[in-house]
């Protein structure tokens, strides 16, 4: 087939939004049973299902296929924090997971038709997450969320389980927010995180441990050995010999860190790599020490996996063909499971056999047939930015082994900004950029300051100024791709979701590098924002831009993309769900109907039953359709094979 050249943003794709979807599940949490190391679960959201997440389960080495555990009528999925996280583990057979529906906690077995049975009551306005079965004292030890009708915010609290009586007991109070319990293997101890408002878990946590008693209903002697004083602590796991493992920036990278029997703390692996991330969900292992007691800890450093001796301290990269892992899991065979994704590979679930480092892969999120010509392979980059710093990306040009663009010609370029804004761009294989990339266009995925990754110094330049060194980084790097000749100047366009969708609306209202944007359940209104949102993030901004008090008012007002509707000079198109708790629907409503009214170009379409973040497949294709039709007819290019619906108003 010869190659058509063909104007950059037109090119035909085998990339359609309903492949994007079809067929395509996105892996979560993984998890084994102790008991049984040859089996490995995983949670599954599917998105042709209504975004409902399901439990599965392998059994290695015996040629039997993955089988779904979740009925129908359940969804394992947590509200906890609303980010939720840990909602399930396993114990000798037996699934407990958290149901989205009413929040209660189920137990079933992990066979194909089990009926999942409550352990937890009823109507209580009661949610559990992170939670794991100590075999000593019988007990489940989890975070405990309770919320009241006419409440201003919910209670967390650490509980222990009796899930044969459903009896609860509160074994730790007081904090306003806690994860990770963890019980050591001798039952004597219980270790958790806690952390206070104005902080949020990657600006300051506390590491506690307190003793436990035979029966699991009660602790004494708690007391703070880790964290505190601009320390981020997370992770709390127990060596086989009861010390105690931690994760702890306090080097400047979250790296791991054991507490000895005589108090001692040793960072065990210091390199300027992370192996931590930062707690928006429960349970998202980065370390798994061996069971079977001897001295080996999994671990993901950077972008690698490795395993460290805790008694020489040697360290063994065993794999570095994937860019991340996460929810690591070694094994008492000492095999090890665990999520994988990169440039090359969708992620997956993957399993690492002990004896030879082979890497078997489980679960693929998507299996396509589609020629490796179609795909963009990304370019990590950098440039500087404004006040001397410099910034990070993931530049992803065109590619279509069917076409090229007109000689003499650039891309439009798509700057997309992640969320969060705590979070971080990866370069693992994603078909929504490559959804473009394939029609023509340049897609560069912004790590601006504030982004993790790249140690704590660099997340922390976003404090105070979040609107303005995240805008200028999306900003400096799309003129600096322009000013290099890899993109169109004039044809520069910004999308993004939640935080991501607020610096967007930022870029469009405070500079004028972009001629497009398009926002994804955004934040328009940061008053808004600070005094309507959920519990976990109530505070996040004293720290983004200023307690909502006092002179600190005006700095709202001042980011407010709301506010400044009359420099708005472009095109804009809002995508949001009507059932959003942490980005309310008014904030779209309100932005829409001030670009509508000033005669820009723009489109809005709001999305029945969404929560925060798109679940459902046919709504992830009219989003993603629809932002290449809108960007198409402002720019003037025909978008092949895309037909939308939706209608743009003042154009």
């Amino acid at each position: 087939m010869s190659v058509k050249t063909t104007a950059y943003g037109s090119w035909t794709s085998p990339i359609t939004s309903k492949i994007v979807t079809d067929s395509s599940v996105l892996l979560q949490e993984v998890r084994t049973d102790a008991k049984c190391p040859n089996d490995v679960y995983w949670t599954e959201m599917r998105f042709d299902e209504g975004g409902r997440y399901v439990i599965c389960k392998k059994t290695v080495g015996q040629g039997k296929p993955c089988i779904s555990l979740t009925p129908a009528e359940f969804s394992a999925r947590t509200l906890v924090h609303e980010y939720g996280g840990g909602a399930f583990f396993v114990n000798n057979g037996k699934v407990y997971f958290s149901n989205f529906k009413d929040q209660r906690l189920y137990m079933q077995k992990s066979e194909v038709g089990a009926n999942p049975e409550p352990i937890t009551p009823k109507d209580c306005g009661l949610r559990y997450a992170d939670g794991e079965l100590d075999d000593k004292t019988g007990k489940i030890f989890c975070v405990r969320e309770e919320h009241k009708t006419g409440v201003k915010e919910p209670v967390n609290t650490v509980i222990s389980l009796d899930p044969s009586s459903q009896q609860q007991t509160v074994l730790v109070q007081g904090s306003d927010f806690y994860s990770h319990p963890r019980v050591s293997p001798d039952g004597k101890t219980l270790a958790w995180i806690q952390w206070d408002h104005p902080n949020m878990p990657w600006d300051t946590t506390e590491l506690w441990i307190a003793d436990l008693n035979e029966a699991g209903d009660g602790i004494s002697g708690a007391r703070q050995v880790a964290g505190g004083d601009n320390c981020s602590v997370i992770e709390p796991g127990w060596t086989t010999d009861n010390n105690l493992l931690y994760i702890s920036d306090k080097s400047e990278w979250w790296n791991l860190y054991k507490m000895t029997s005589e108090g001692e703390h040793i960072n065990l692996l210091p390199q300027e790599k992370e192996t931590g991330g930062p707690h928006w969900g429960f349970n998202c292992t980065s370390y798994s020490v061996n069971p079977s007691g001897n001295g080996q800890v999994a671990i993901k450093m950077g972008g690698e996996l490795g395993i460290l001796d805790l008694k020489t301290k040697v360290y063994d990269v065993i794999d570095k063909r994937f860019a991340s892992y996460r929810f690591i899991n070694f094994t008492t065979n000492g095999d090890i499971f665990c999520y994988g994704a990169s440039s090359t590979h969708f992620p997956c679930i993957v399993h690492i056999q002990s004896n030879d480092n082979k890497v078997n892969v489980i679960k693929e999120s998507k299996v396509l047939s589609i020629d490796q010509g179609y795909y963009s392979t990304p370019e990590e980059i950098t440039w500087l930015t404004s006040k001397g710093d410099k910034s990070y990306g993931y530049l992803y040009m065109p590619q279509n082994k069917d076409f090229i663009g007109i000689e003499d010609t650039l891309p439009p370029l798509l700057v997309k900004v992640h969320g969060g804004p705590t979070s971080q761009s990866s370069s693992n294989l994603d078909l929504k950029i490559q959804y473009f990339t394939s029609r023509g266009f340049a897609v560069l995925d912004v790590n601006y300051r504030g982004s993790t990754g790249y140690g704590r110094t660099y997340r922390l330049k976003l404090h105070k100024n979040w609107g303005v060194y995240d805008v200028d980084d999306c900003c400096s790097g799309a003129q600096f791709l322009a000013v290099s000749k890899k993109v169109d100047p004039n044809k520069l366009c910004i999308d993004g979701g939640s935080a991501g969708g607020y610096t967007t609306l930022a870029c469009l209202a405070f500079k004028d590098t972009f001629k497009a944007g398009a926002s994804h359940y955004g934040v328009s209104d940061l008053e808004a924002l600070a005094q309507d949102t959920h519990k976990f993030e109530s505070r996040y901004l004293d720290s983004l831009i200023a307690p909502y008090s006092g002179d600190g008012i005006n700095i709202y007002k001042a980011r407010s993309p709301i506010n400044f509707v009359d420099n708005l000079t472009c095109a804009m198109a809002f995508f949001q769900g009507d059932e959003d708790k942490i980005v309310p629907p008014n904030q779209a409503q309100m932005m829409f109907d001030a670009v509508k009214k000033k005669s820009l170009p723009t489109m809005f379409v709001l999305f029945e039953g969404e929560q925060h973040g798109f679940r459902k497949a046919e709504n992830l294709q009219t989003a993603l359709d629809g932002e290449l039709y809108f960007f198409s007819k402002v720019f003037g290019f025909e978008a092949a094979g895309i037909t939308c619906d939706e209608t743009i108003y003042n154009l």
